[in-house]
């Protein structure tokens, strides 16, 4: 699947990992007001957790985490956004 690819392009080798997740921050109020991808990259970094991609748009930021480290980000993520918890 992937390895063509890579291959057409020069890449010497390719790797993957399926124990990945993702947690995102999403508002419309994130492109006019500065500070939200660093509040929630210092609130995972300071829970430990390690982001291996960043992917953004104007609304959202994204960031791929392990996801036996997913539940951990979405608390933290709660609490540094003021976030009520449902149920």
């Amino acid at each position: 699947m992937v390895e063509p690819l890579a291959s057409s392009i020069g890449a010497r080798e390719c790797a993957s990992d399926t124990r990945l997740g993702e947690v995102s921050i999403i508002g419309t109020g994130m492109q006019n007001t500065p500070g939200f991808a660093a509040r929630m990259f210092n609130t995972l970094s300071e829970e430990g957790i390690n982001i291996q991609l960043i992917t953004t748009s104007e609304i959202r930021i994204t960031c791929v985490i392990t996801e036996d480290r997913v539940k951990d980000a979405v608390r933290a993520l709660h609490r540094a956004f003021e976030i009520e918890e449902e149920g």
